[in-house]
């Protein structure tokens, strides 16, 4: 399960980070770049997070690999077949949230930490590859718009596996189902966090008189 989920997110993100690097006019050399960071940034944080060897990614061969060969075939398609970007890019940005997120989840449960850390965790794998992604390309990230649901996901996630609602290989499987589908549905049918109380309330100490 653990390395299923590890090539998942590993191919997910990488085509992530090489179709924004296309939309942004990148070169190849940066292509390759800003694929291996989106698919390899989120697992870097998490080391970081929980104390694991930082130098474990650098034994990660066969998932260096497994990203190359991703961004070679990105690179390698027609270009009529990704005039969809926008939509396939946050698919595969969805499938890389959820597959990192449960394996942060994971990690930290099989290192006997807390809920809070286990949630934490779920939260950075999961959004460390795609924050780092929009960072070099310029973009305002997902996960900083304040009308998005998108940490949200890894959040309940990284709560279900920490609860131990979520345990057993089938039920991972369907949590992240679970999370795809519910990061999908919320592009598509525009779900926006409500955030009416907090703008009115910046209103207000806007136009309040300065003391």
């Amino acid at each position: 399960m653990w390395d299923i989920l590890n090539i998942l997110g590993t191919m997910a993100f990488a085509i992530s980070g090489a179709l924004v690097a296309i939309e942004e006019n990148y070169d190849i050399f940066g292509i390759f770049v800003l694929s291996f960071i989106t698919a390899f940034g989120g697992g870097a944080i998490r080391n970081l997070l929980i104390g694991l060897p930082l130098q474990l990614l650098w034994s990660q061969s066969a998932l260096f690999k497994t990203a190359l060969l991703t961004t070679l075939v990105i690179l390698l398609l027609p270009t009529i077949w990704l005039k969809r970007w926008p939509l396939i890019l946050i698919f595969f940005d969805a499938v890389g949230l959820g597959a990192y997120a449960i394996e942060g989840a994971l990690y930290a449960v099989s290192a006997h930490h807390g809920l809070a850390t286990v949630i934490v965790a779920a939260t950075l794998t999961g959004i460390g590859g795609g924050m780092l992604r929009d960072v070099l390309a310029g973009r305002k990230p997902f996960v900083l718009q304040h009308d998005e649901y998108y940490a949200i996901w890894t959040i309940l996630g990284g709560m279900a596996i920490g609860l131990k609602w979520v345990q057993s290989p089938v039920q991972l499987y369907i949590l992240l189902g679970s999370i795809v589908s519910l990061r999908m549905i919320s592009v598509i049918f525009h779900w926006r966090v409500p955030h009416h109380l907090f703008t009115q309330w910046s209103r207000q100490k806007s136009q309040s008189p300065t003391p």
